[in-house]
């Protein structure tokens, strides 16, 4: 019983990368169950062994996307994280590396403008991913004499810019421009969080 519960666990986490890949590089209208079951080795029947329709499947791999974010912000703002861990969470998440990495990383600036169209199971998990991240940077903040209403609206404002910058940062072309933009922005919200600069932005990429 546990091997057979083992394996559909692996099969499952299987279908959801497929799923996470196809929605970084086709959004939700390029996500097909049937392309992405023969992408993953199995059967399209097999689909409903693990989710209860295309909805379901959406939802479950926005979670897993964010699972990308998750684990940066755990590595590098641990347990009395200070400005120094802030900056290097900036530098990471905005860096040369991250940009051109398009198979890992945080789900947001791929897929935002496509949220409204999501179902509402995907819609929830993106607001959870979102709650969390401004959480995670909020607490350092406020662990370090930042007043909880300031510490907020800062992390509120850092993760719509980081965001943003690495949408931008990508439909730019990823060129040198874009390797500017992002300089110019982890420059920028690291100044106002308070944060010190990890002198890694450009080689650090996200985990995974």
């Amino acid at each position: 019983m546990a091997d057979k519960s083992a394996h559909k666990a692996k099969v499952r986490a299987r279908i959801l990368d497929e799923a996470a890949a196809a929605l970084r590089s086709g959004g939700t209208e390029g996500l097909s169950v049937a392309n992405l079951m023969k992408r993953a080795g199995l059967t399209h029947g097999g689909f409903y062994a693990h989710f209860e329709n295309r909805d379901d499947l959406v939802a479950h791999a926005v979670e897993r996307m964010f699972e990308d974010s998750a684990g940066l912000f755990t590595r590098l703002l641990p347990s009395g994280a200070g400005p120094a861990d802030l900056g290097a969470l900036v530098d990471s998440y905005l860096s040369e590396a991250a940009m051109r990495r398009h198979d890992r990383g945080c789900p947001l600036p791929w897929l935002a403008g496509e949220v409204p169209r999501m179902p509402p199971a995907a819609q929830a998990r993106f607001r959870q991913g979102i709650d969390w991240m401004r959480s995670a940077i909020a607490s350092v903040l406020q662990a370090n004499g930042v007043a909880e209403g300031q510490a907020q609206a800062s992390a509120a404002s850092a993760v719509a810019e980081m965001v943003g910058a690495m949408a931008l940062a990508r439909a730019m072309g990823e060129g040198e421009d874009a390797v500017a933009l992002l300089a110019d922005a982890r420059r920028a919200i690291s100044q106002r969080l308070g944060a010190t600069p990890s002198g890694t932005s450009v080689a650090t990429p996200m985990p995974g």
